[in-house]
């Protein structure tokens, strides 16, 4: 069976294009394009065959099925020759079962998908393989693309340099000066890209890296180009798999410009129509409550939009006032019965905090999600006997000043209820034995 996808206008289903076109939007210029899929020749296979296929595939050493994302390739863009996949076996991150945080909260059935287990350290890794891939297509049959580029707080800029660099493909990188950690700073400058830091916020480099790609030579890579979202989709599916094919009552995720939650939502709903799942898990989105235009929209029931000026937050990633994907969430959480809540920075520090104790590593974003879930669970939204998964969405190595700074109690408005700072002693054996005594008894 041969398998097709196309780009589909998402107001009016006539007016599509193929995905080796060089266009992000609608002729009409208000909405976005999204990639759809034959679903009836996808029906060629039974549920059951699906799994079996996808299974057999984890971790396979057969290329490119061996990814996460390519082990699904049918789902997500058949078109693609395997000689131009670039690909870091992305994907399959562990599922961490966390349980004694889940006690702790009281939510007994909780777990934690680890997205920044990835080559780049993001859950953006899965969303980039796809889109550089098609590029690579697309250059290799004569489109004159110079460069692919992006606006950036950091993850974003991270996958894009690693995949580009992968294909030879120059990457141009716009970051917000300052509003980035160093590591997420140092990764696109390590793959060779040209990294531009400008004085402004992630909002202001989204509209100039709009302008720039009105050249066709130089390609978007942000999320309003649909190709991420079909990588990012296979999140919502790998979980359920890990899961032995049973699904969770919620999935919790930081939302920033939003495309992740259309990226789960959009994976979730395909699994309904090809009858691997009979019902669909609810959403809730995380906001930091100092980039919180979905909350405030989700709060007059989505009757209005209007975007912030996003304040400063821990979670830089997702310090967004205007989000591009606001549509195509508000559509999934409507479908989904979805639900947002936001957080202070004192809130978020400490949940990430509170979840290191338990053995995981969190960065500020999935503190977000994490503070967000207690909320929920204290206000009777979750309940304590449901299963809850809770995306992270980035490795906490890349965000170790947020670290450094929560444990010496030198973040601003955090009370760092949870701070382990190191004894500083004499070098004495005597110091030592007192200080242990002090602090877990022996």
């Amino acid at each position: 069976m041969t398998y097709n996808c196309w780009y589909e206008c998402m107001h009016d289903p006539a007016e599509s294009y193929s995905i080796f076109d060089v266009i992000y939007r609608c002729k009409d210029g208000d909405g976005l394009l999204e990639v759809e899929h034959d679903i009836e020749a996808l029906k060629d296979r039974s549920a059951d065959e699906w799994k079996a296929l996808f299974d057999q595939r984890t971790h396979s050493k057969d290329f490119p099925y061996g990814s996460g994302v390519w082990g699904k390739k049918e789902w997500v863009a058949p078109l693609v020759r395997d000689e131009n996949i670039v690909s870091m076996y992305e994907g399959h991150t562990n599922l961490f079962n966390a349980h004694l945080l889940g006690q702790q909260i009281g939510l007994p059935d909780l777990w934690v998908k680890l997205c920044g287990n990835s080559h780049t350290g993001s859950f953006k890794d899965l969303g980039m393989t796809v889109l550089v891939s098609v590029v690579k297509q697309m250059i290799a049959e004569g489109k004159p693309i110079r460069a692919v580029a992006c606006a950036s707080t950091g993850d974003t800029s991270a996958a894009l340099a690693a995949y580009a660099a992968a294909a030879e493909i120059p990457a141009v990188i716009l970051l917000p000066r300052a509003k980035v950690s160093t590591a997420q700073l140092i990764q696109p400058i390590a793959n060779g890209a040209t990294v531009l830091s400008l004085d402004t916020d992630f909002d202001g480099c989204m509209e100039i890296v709009k302008q720039l790609t009105e050249d066709p030579t130089i390609y978007l890579a942000n999320s309003m180009n649909s190709l991420r979202i079909e990588g990012q989709k296979t999140i919502g599916i790998g979980i359920i798999q890990q899961l032995d094919w049973q699904i969770p009552d919620w999935i919790i995720l930081p939302a920033g410009n939003l495309g992740n939650v259309s990226a789960l939502g959009k994976g979730l709903l395909m699994m309904k129509a090809l009858g691997l799942i009979d019902h669909l898990p609810r959403i809730a989105c995380a906001q930091a409550a100092n980039a919180n235009p979905l909350y405030l929209s989700f709060k007059r029931d989505y009757q209005a939009f209007e975007p912030v000026k996003a304040k400063k937050t821990l979670a830089s990633a997702i310090q967004i006032g205007n989000p591009v994907s606001y549509e195509r969430a508000v559509r999934i959480l409507k479908a989904f019965d979805g639900v947002v809540e936001q957080v202070s920075e004192d809130e978020l520090a400490d949940a990430a905090a509170r979840a290191d104790r338990t053995g995981l590593y969190c960065c500020p974003h999935t503190g977000v999600a994490l503070g967000a879930l207690i909320k929920l669970l204290e206000k009777g939204v979750i309940k304590r006997h449901e299963r809850a998964v809770v995306i992270s969405t980035a490795h906490g190595l890349k965000f170790s000043d947020f670290k450094v700074g929560y444990h010496q109690g030198e973040l601003a408005g955090v009370n760092s209820r949870y701070a382990n700072p190191p004894l500083e002693l004499d070098a004495s054996y005597a110091a030592v034995v007192e200080a242990i005594e002090r602090r877990i008894g022996i």
